[in-house]
């Protein structure tokens, strides 16, 4: 079976979509982890068979790294959208409020896949956490920086410790998330929110 970008080159059997395999494939990992999803569910999931799967992707691991791109891409956008904000305080709301969104949408499985995969025990799954963290350390670093900018241009009190307020809001996330997973509302997640914002340092 042969893979083709979208949209198929003109005069070309289309075969499969690479980017709608690639979507399929994201939605098994987030909805089981990397453990979790087997060959079989991902093939089903994207329409394609085994050999086709190795042909595109390579294999299983090299899938989810391509998965976490994606994921990345198109539902951690609102990362980027909030270290743009003017202050700290919208910069924590925003990433709350779009961590609570990301992980109650009606139309994507529950939770978090970042957090999902990072928990994996299995002997396999060991690069598949470093690459996860690895990652969250980069956005996390990201987030620390805008938070010393915050600080730096008075709008955070002197006595703030930074890392630990970052550490803070990643803590509200990854527990939103499993939270998330486990069945929460996003009325629920929403209070958390809102309370949250409630001990916000101010000056």
């Amino acid at each position: 079976m042969e893979a083709l970008a979208c949209p198929a080159i003109k005069g070309r059997p289309r075969e499969f979509c690479l980017d709608e395999a690639l979507a399929a494939a994201l939605r098994v990992f987030w909805s089981k982890g990397y453990e979790g999803a087997s060959m079989t569910e991902l093939t089903e999931a994207m329409g394609i068979t085994k050999p086709s799967l190795y042909a595109a992707f390579g294999n299983k691991e090299a899938l989810f790294r391509k998965t976490l791109d994606l994921y990345e891409r198109e539902k951690m956008a609102y990362v980027g959208q909030a270290l743009a904000k003017p202050t700290a305080r919208q910069v924590a709301e925003h990433m709350l409020r779009g961590s609570v969104e990301n992980q109650t949408s009606s139309c994507e499985p529950r939770g978090c896949l970042g957090v999902i995969s990072s928990v994996a025990c299995g002997a396999e799954a060991e690069s598949i956490r470093a690459d996860v963290h690895e990652r969250s350390k980069v956005a996390k670093a990201a987030l620390v920086e805008r938070m010393e900018r915050a600080k730096a241009e008075g709008d955070l009190p002197d006595h703030v410790d930074v890392e630990a307020l970052t550490g803070f809001l990643y803590a509200l996330m990854q527990g939103m998330a499993v939270q998330a997973g486990a069945g929460a509302t996003r009325a629920d997640l929403d209070r958390l929110v809102d309370t949250s914002m409630l001990m916000w340092p101010s000056r």
